[in-house]
């Protein structure tokens, strides 16, 4: 059950334009933030960072950046930003052809040849890096420098980071998966063993009972 409801998407006007912003990346308003904004300097900050973090200042791509936060979320357990990631990285990349193929494997980005070298040292890094404690060893740190300049992993790991805090707050809020997300979880992750577990609405397909993580 979820610990505290959202406000609705068009509670006042300044929800409605978070709520604006999220639809660009999401396609829709985001319940976790929706219930941030109970307290609305929480939310502005949320959304002021979360902006800051995934623009594309070097070669991270936008898409990179949802799979590097896929994989801290998968690492971290959070069936909610597992689901919200793998969608906003089809939304990023592409849902067909070589891309959707990169959503399929992107757990086995060791090994899998759509991934680069750069791209298996950001994702390896991002995997360890929001371990509990955390797994970043010094060789993991070389492999990454070969690939990304200070710049490009000040902003990878900002991803980490901010997934760290969605990660917590989503899984301790027991946020409810929005359909869209839920669908796209259902789609790219299930036969990966993902279900919605106690982010699922009542009567949600993929929901197990007793809504367990």
């Amino acid at each position: 059950m979820t610990l505290v409801q959202p406000v609705p998407a068009d509670h006042d006007p300044e929800v409605e334009a978070l709520a604006r912003f999220f639809h660009t990346t999401l396609g829709f308003a985001p319940n976790s933030v929706l219930t941030m904004m109970r307290r609305p300097a929480l939310a502005r900050a949320f959304t002021e960072l979360n902006r800051a973090v995934m623009t594309n200042e070097g070669r991270v791509t936008g898409e990179l950046k949802r799979l590097l936060g896929h994989v801290a979320s998968r690492v971290a357990g959070c069936r909610y930003c597992e689901a919200h990631t793998i969608r906003a990285a089809a939304r990023f990349g592409a849902a067909e052809g070589a891309a959707a193929q990169r959503l399929d494997e992107v757990w086995q980005f060791r090994t899998s040849a759509l991934f680069t070298p750069a791209e298996r040292a950001a994702l390896e890094f991002a995997a360890a890096a929001a371990s509990v404690p955390g797994a970043v060893t010094p060789e993991i740190g070389i492999e990454l420098r070969r690939h990304w300049d200070d710049g490009e992993i000040v902003e990878i790991t900002g991803v980490v980071a901010l997934f760290g805090f969605l990660n917590r707050w989503n899984d301790a809020m027991a946020t409810e998966l929005e359909a869209p997300a839920a669908e796209d979880g259902r789609r790219w992750l299930a036969a990966q063993g993902w279900s919605a577990g106690k982010h699922g609405a009542a009567g949600q397909p993929g929901t197990p009972p007793g809504g367990d993580r």
